[in-house]
This record gives structure tokens, sequence and C-alpha cells, in this order.
């Protein structure tokens, strides 16, 4: 029988044992943290490293790399760990990152006292990502911000900016 070993095996990659520098440990954002700050601001503090990443960020090894009103922009490197039983990674690594982007796009667009959920998305998956592909970068932009309803539209893509994976999200908007 063998084995597999899931040790990470680029130098870029995240493990919840070894956060990079400066990166807090992962935790959920208590709701008054949320309510003062507009999206923008806690995206932007959480990459300056004054809050917390989300859990899920750390255990599928990825961060939040660039945000600004409408755009987010999320890295990582998948790992064998993130592989399924026919031997290329799980699809849902390609939807986390992709959500995460989409969603984050309209979230860098709230004003404080607003929250907004995922109401749908939708995925194109293009080729198979492995542990070989190296650093992809999910890119996240706002197509469109009502009051009560925004969407946005995603690229998973590699350093080369080869397309793995694309895909849309609507998001609804309420008060928080």
């Amino acid at each position: 029988m063998t084995t597999a070993t899931l040790t990470p095996s680029h130098p870029d990659a995240i493990t919840p044992g070894q956060l990079p520098p400066g990166v807090l440990p992962p935790a959920p954002l208590p709701l008054a943290v949320i309510k003062q700050h507009s999206g923008l601001a806690l995206l932007r503090k959480m990459m300056a490293g004054e809050l917390p990443p989300p859990p899920i960020a750390i255990t599928l090894g990825f961060l939040l790399e660039e945000v600004e009103a409408g755009l987010a922009v999320f890295a990582g490197v998948p790992q064998l760990a993130h592989y399924n039983p026919i031997g290329s990674v799980h699809g849902g690594y390609h939807a986390t990152l992709l959500d995460s982007c989409m969603a984050c796009a309209v979230h860098s667009t709230l004003k404080a006292g607003e929250g907004y959920t995922t109401l749908e998305f939708k995925l194109n998956y293009v080729r198979p990502l492995t542990d070989k592909t190296g650093k992809v970068r999910a890119e996240g932009r706002l197509i469109h911000r009502g009051s009560r309803v925004a969407t946005s539209e995603g690229r998973l893509v590699d350093a080369d900016g080869k397309l793995y994976a694309h895909g849309t999200e609507t998001c609804m908007i309420f008060p928080l």
C-alpha cells in the first residue's frame, strides 16, 4: 500500500501551522466589528494583518492579495491535500476561491452597517488544477451593485494567465 505525503510542494503554500508573517490566527469576526466598518475598510484591515483571515482561507491555503472597490483577488497554491480520489484538485477548491473573490468584490462595496450573502453562483471548469500548477489567483470583479442585489464575475488563473475556471455570482445586500 502506498501512502501519499501531504507536505506542501510549493514555497508559497500556506499551511495552518505555518502562517505567513503578519497574518493573525484565523477567526470569524464579531458582528460588532463588521457593523462598524465599510466592506472595503474591513477587507483592507485583513490584508494589513489588523484583523484575522477567515478560517476557511487557512484551511484551504489562500489569502486576500488585492482589494479595491469592486475588485477582490485571492491567491493560493493547490496541494496534494486538496486532491479528490481521481487524481486532481477537488472542484470545491476552485469553487471556494471563486466564491470568495466574487463575493468579496461585492463586499468591498458595502457601507458600514450593511451585510450580504450569496444567493447563487455558477462555475465553469476549463481545466484541472494539480499540485504542479503552482500559485493561482482568483480575481473577482463587480458587474452591478444595486440597493439589494449585486452581481460579480470571477476568473481563476495561474501565474501565466492560463484560465482554469470562471464564474458569476449574485449576492443579496441587507442591513445588519
